[in-house]
């Protein structure tokens, strides 16, 4: 479906310039919410024992089992522009939230893709197993997503005073570019409204800005002792809010769900990849990501 040809319909329908159009897609992104109890057509499975590649052991950390959390099919999946999921084929996720969190380690999280006529099997296990969850079905609908920078009109929002000089810019750029913002907000949330129910997970939309801060200053860092650049110590946040910004735009959320833990106020886990690896394919190279919040 061309979901940029509908918001682009409805905003000259309103009278709103098509470049300006053009400008605010650049930073639309849809994602896909899952939920179970849907009407919608099942799109995956949540919990339960995997559907594994026959002879493929279930992913393991090194010593024990990952838990599975859920698997999709993206064939049935909806399709979104630029988003460059396989057209076919099965995604299986694979997370230990707990290890991810507390150690940051690549081993504690594992995606999965089983090509489209791979000869598969239910993989070996118990639904008693602790790495087991209980099994649903789950339905798909899909979701506008903006940046956290296009800010909000919330009585509590930051004084311009507030912000620092790159956060000044980036609104004085958004009032030039996009006059027009609320308004076609307002119209990407009623094509694809964010629903308060529960969600199982989102696949796609943004990365969480935390996430992609902690590689922005990863990147600085490295750089800085490579040699290739010198930040005096009064410009490193400086420099981390732009290098954010432009990671912003390199990364997507592969997937991010809510996960149990009757010890914790929040837990939470997911993947994210880079644009260029998700659509070459490359989604052994997407990160787990966790938090946990006590």
């Amino acid at each position: 479906m061309d979901h940029q040809g509908q918001l682009r319909r409805a905003a000259l329908a309103v009278g709103i310039r098509d470049d300006e159009v053009s400008r605010f897609i650049q930073h639309l992104r849809l994602s896909i919410r899952l939920s179970g109890g849907s009407s919608e057509v099942p799109v995956g499975q949540f919990g339960g024992l995997p559907r594994l590649p026959v002879g493929v052991d279930w992913p393991s950390d090194g010593v024990s089992p990952l838990p599975f959390i859920f698997s999709v099919d993206c064939a049935v999946l909806p399709r979104v522009d630029g988003f460059g999921l396989p057209a076919d084929g099965s995604l299986l996720f694979f997370l230990n939230h707990e290890q991810a969190a507390a150690t940051g380690e690549r081993r504690y999280g594992r995606v999965v893709y089983v090509p489209a006529g791979t000869d598969t099997e239910v993989a070996a296990g118990s639904t008693d197993d602790a790495f087991v969850g209980e099994q649903y079905d789950v339905g798909a609908t899909l979701r506008a997503e903006f940046p956290d920078w296009f800010g909000s009109d919330d009585e509590d929002e930051e004084d311009d005073d507030d912000l620092s000089p790159f956060q000044q810019q980036l609104a004085r750029d958004l009032e030039r570019d996009l006059p027009h913002l609320d308004e076609l907000c307002a119209l990407a949330n009623d094509l694809w409204p964010s629903d308060n129910g529960y969600a199982s997970a989102y696949i796609g939309g943004y990365a969480d800005e935390e996430v992609i801060k902690s590689f922005a200053e990863q990147t600085l860092a490295w750089r800085e002792k490579t040699g290739e650049i010198v930040i005096p110590v009064a410009k490193w946040y400086s420099q981390v809010e732009k290098e954010t910004h432009r990671l912003t735009s390199e990364w997507v959320s592969l997937a991010h769900f809510p996960v149990d833990n009757e010890l914790y106020y929040r837990s939470d886990g997911g993947f994210v990849i880079r644009h260029d690896d998700l659509a070459a394919g490359r989604l052994d190279e997407a990160l787990s990501v966790a938090e946990l919040i006590p």
